[in-house]
């Protein structure tokens, strides 16, 4: 328990000190957008893919019982629901946790154990500024647009699922997934991902940035970055979904 304590207080300073440095200047522009194309742009060949298999098969599965029930035309609206609201923001953030908090865990463990951060504050270069902040800046920015991606990415697998088994028009496919879908239902879930954002950069750094167990730290670090960061996207998760219903009761479903 004492461990776990004193672990949540590390992190959580070592959090506190990445919002304070994040809005000082100077502000590493160049830096925060080179990780946000790493971030970002190179997990697209990950998260589409997911999110159009995701559609598919959560097609295959909603059909056959809501025809049962004479409800097929709520097909695409339960879809978009489904993704907008909860399938596509936990997704994208645990496959974010999964490519990027590793990468970042095991980049920044294998710069303290080769003594480049060292190498750097020597410099009288503020590291933790150049190294941790863009990381962190570049996950709450990339990870909103990379659920924007497994949404859409959702929507057209789950169509061409239905095309193939009723041969529903795009268009009718189309309004029948937006008529019952709220602004609610869209933005306050999409904007949840900038705290899985901040978790999965902020974990991800700590434990690259702060290991002194040598070389062995480097394979720890990574795998740490991925079980933490993604058992606390998951804790979050259901935080933030409680606090989206308090606040918008009609995205409640």
């Amino acid at each position: 328990m004492f461990n776990l304590i004193d672990f949540v207080g590390k992190v959580s300073s070592f959090g506190a000190r990445i919002i304070l440095d994040g809005l000082r200047t100077p502000f590493e522009g160049s830096a925060i957008l080179t990780h946000i194309a790493e971030v970002g742009y190179k997990s697209l060949p990950l998260v589409a893919p997911a999110g159009f298999a995701l559609g598919m098969v959560m097609t295959f599965h909603t059909r056959s019982t809501l025809v049962m029930f004479g409800a097929s035309a709520m097909i695409p609206t339960v879809q978009a629901l489904a993704f907008f609201v909860e399938i596509g923001p936990l997704v994208a953030g645990l496959l974010l946790a999964g490519r990027v908090g590793s990468g970042i865990g095991a980049v920044l463990a294998n710069m303290r154990v080769a003594e480049q951060i060292d190498a750097i504050e020597s410099l009288s270069i503020d590291s933790f500024k150049l190294l941790v902040v863009p990381r962190v800046i570049a996950c709450i920015i990339a990870l909103p647009l990379l659920t924007l991606f497994m949404d859409f990415a959702g929507l057209l697998g789950g169509y061409l699922s239905e095309l193939a088994a009723s041969g529903m028009s795009f268009d009718l496919y189309i309004r029948r997934a937006f008529d019952n879908l709220e602004w609610a239902n869209f933005i306050a879930p999409t904007l949840k991902t900038t705290v899985f954002g901040f978790i999965i950069g902020t974990v991800s750094s700590y434990f690259g940035y702060t290991t002194n167990q040598g070389a062995a730290g480097v394979g720890r670090a990574a795998t740490n970055s991925v079980v933490v960061s993604s058992l606390l996207v998951i804790v979050a998760d259901v935080v933030l979904v409680k606090c989206i219903f308090f606040v918008f009761p009609e995205s409640a479903l």
